[in-house]
């Protein structure tokens, strides 16, 4: 298994926690979806690694539904520099000068769209849902 090549300050097995943390996964959900041999001490290993391997990190990738890049490029310190120099001298990032324009027709359709696609979102995470019960009791 082939070692990822990227800058030596980013620890992609930390980085694989704050994405896991912050999409609310645990460990145990994340190795029930990698398959019998996984467990959730040995997410818990893998995510201490500084280096994970390609494969195993492109299979944790589509898992999260997150590109493999975003595990292995994110730097939380330049992040955090990014963050900290857009707001400088107490400028809070909102426009206090907005102007409304509202078609109330146009909101409406808007407004039925967005429920059209959660319908549609929250009819396909039932059917993987109950794939995953599926699996679990026929496995």
């Amino acid at each position: 298994m082939a070692h990822t090549t990227s800058n030596p300050t980013i620890h992609e097995g930390r980085n694989l926690k704050r994405f896991r943390e912050m999409l609310s996964i645990k460990q145990d959900h994340l190795a029930f979806e990698l398959g019998e041999d996984w467990n959730q001490q040995k997410i818990s290993l893998l995510e201490q690694k500084e280096k994970i391997d390609s494969d195993i990190l492109e299979q944790v990738a589509a898992i999260l539904k997150i590109p493999a890049e975003a595990i292995r490029n994110f730097d939380e310190e330049k992040a955090i520099t990014i963050i900290s120099n857009t707001f400088n001298d107490q400028s809070s990032g909102v426009s206090v000068n907005a102007t409304f324009n509202i078609n109330p027709v146009e909101e409406i359709r808007k407004l039925h769209d967005e429920k059209m696609e959660l319908y549609e979102r929250m009819l396909k995470e039932k059917d993987e849902m109950m794939g995953r019960l599926e699996r679990l009791v026929g496995g």
